[in-house]
């Protein structure tokens, strides 16, 4: 299978073609490998190849599931792949032992019939916004080398956006699929908290991160989504699977819906002149497909949600960071981390239990104030950044001196963890481009459990201002 035809075709189109025998599983593989030779050497997205495993896989016969022979990557953070140890994007763990088993979302993942043949870079546990590990390295922008991919789950983003796969997982816990989708010119939507099961490693950071993917089709996203939705007994958040699949939402007509428009950084930053009017342009674009859009804001402190947010991802980072400690039998040093995760452990460490239910009780009532913001509104909608991709090295968490500076210079460039916090299912949506030709995404939020409305919405703006073949320049 030619790359020329190969890069045309989304999962669902890929499962399409094997199903009717068109193309083998086999051809299918062997395209999406000679695209990662031909372009991860001067990308960097994907730091673990599983070529030998995803050909046992094919050879001995793959589920007859809806997604059958289409090839898959996963991130390499937060979810366990049989056999193959999961680094984290840290020095840390890049001698960890293999996992004995696979996490439940991978097991769901090899049900629909995806083959995994590798998995993506990622920043040091997650914990930046750009994917610049000491530990694997810098992955680099398919539409700029030189500007950052996002993160953290730059490696999935930047293998879709070069034509190595049309889908991959990524995993969101402040905006992690969101961002790079932005920056990477993809469809990213992070589900609601409970949507997809974190079993049996439980839920990242209090429930705040949550896994699904990014893609190129909003069909893909669906697809994926309804392999994906389903509990595990045990679980300490979950949803129910949709009534219809999400799938049959994409095509649906979304209604006249009412649409509250935020055009600005929620923490007050200033939004850059190219995101504002990719924003701006947004907004009328919807309003020219009869949803009706009118300014919106939430009641609520956002400062104060964002530090109780961070209290509890400290907390938790340094819980886990004791537990390597405990299963090593050696303490974590300050020289096996970059300095902003050494920052946070720190800073975990020091709260108080006290602390840190403060710190959620906070939480609980933000989430009750973004509840509220849906009582007038179906959908809100907003930059998914406050700065086109930024410079690679800008926002990088490898030497941090002031956690207070590079808060405020991450915040600047982030609009996103706030649906973190509330857990409403929230998506960037690749609407505009920079005057440089860089992508700029915006951002729609929905109703909690509701990413119905999200995809008969995305696949409506998919069909109004199709961006699937919009593509980055070659990489030479």
């Amino acid at each position: 299978m030619r790359f020329e035809e190969y890069r045309d075709y989304d999962a669902v189109g890929l499962a399409a073609l094997i199903a009717a025998k068109s193309v083998s599983e086999s051809e299918v593989l062997d395209a999406a490998l000679s695209r990662l030779d031909a372009v991860n050497p001067k990308l960097n997205a994907v730091i673990n190849v599983l070529a030998d495993e995803a050909r046992a896989a094919i050879r001995n016969g793959l589920p007859q599931g809806p997604l059958r022979g289409v090839p898959f990557l996963i991130k390499d953070l937060g979810v366990m792949v049989r056999g193959t140890a999961s680094g984290g994007g840290s020095r840390l763990l890049k001698h960890s032992p293999p996992a004995p088993e696979d996490s439940a979302l991978v097991t769901a993942y090899r049900k629909a019939g995806l083959v995994i043949f590798g998995k993506t870079n990622t920043p040091e546990f997650g914990m930046a916004a750009t994917t610049e590990p000491a530990a694997y390295g810098v992955t680099r922008n398919p539409w700029n080398p030189d500007r950052t991919c996002g993160g953290s789950s730059g490696g999935a983003a930047v293998a879709v956006a070069a034509g190595i796969l049309p889908a991959a997982h990524g995993s969101d816990g402040g905006g992690s699929i969101r961002i790079p989708s932005s920056c990477c010119g993809l469809f990213g939507l992070k589900p609601s908290r409970g949507r997809v099961s974190a079993a049996p490693l439980g839920d990242a950071w209090s429930g705040f991160s949550i896994n699904h993917a990014l893609t190129h089709s909003v069909r893909d996203s669906a697809a994926l989504l309804d392999a994906a939705c389903h509990p595990v007994e045990g679980d300490s958040y979950w949803l129910p699977p949709p009534q219809t699949p999400f799938l049959s939402e994409v095509g649906r007509a979304p209604g006249k819906l009412r649409i509250g428009y935020m055009p600005f950084n929620l923490l007050g930053y200033e939004i850059e002149a190219p995101v504002a009017a990719a924003t701006a342009d947004a907004a009328r674009l919807c309003e020219s497909l009869g949803h009706i859009v009118t300014e919106a804001k939430i009641d609520t402190d956002f400062q104060a949600a964002t530090d109780a947010a961070n209290l509890i991802v400290s907390a938790s980072a340094s819980a886990m960071f004791d537990r390597i400690a405990a299963l090593r039998q050696k303490p974590v040093h300050p020289d096996e981390l970059e300095s902003l995760p050494w920052m946070v452990y720190q800073q975990g460490k020091a709260a108080s239990g006290t602390d840190v239910m403060a710190a959620f009780a906070t939480k609980n009532d933000f989430t009750l104030a973004v509840g509220r913001a849906f009582e007038s509104a179906d959908v809100l909608l907003l930059p998914t950044l406050g700065r086109v991709p930024v410079p690679v090295g800008e926002l990088s968490i490898a030497h941090v001196t002031s956690s207070e500076a590079y808060g405020e210079a991450l915040y600047r460039f982030i609009n996103t963890q706030a649906f973190n916090i509330s857990g409403n299912p929230a998506m960037s949506v690749p609407l505009g481009m920079s005057p440089e030709g860089l992508p700029i995404g915006v951002q729609f939020v929905g109703r909690l459990g509701d990413e119905a409305t999200l995809f008969r919405l995305a696949a409506q703006l998919e069909q109004a201002a199709p961006w699937a073949k919009r593509r980055p320049p070659e990489i030479n």
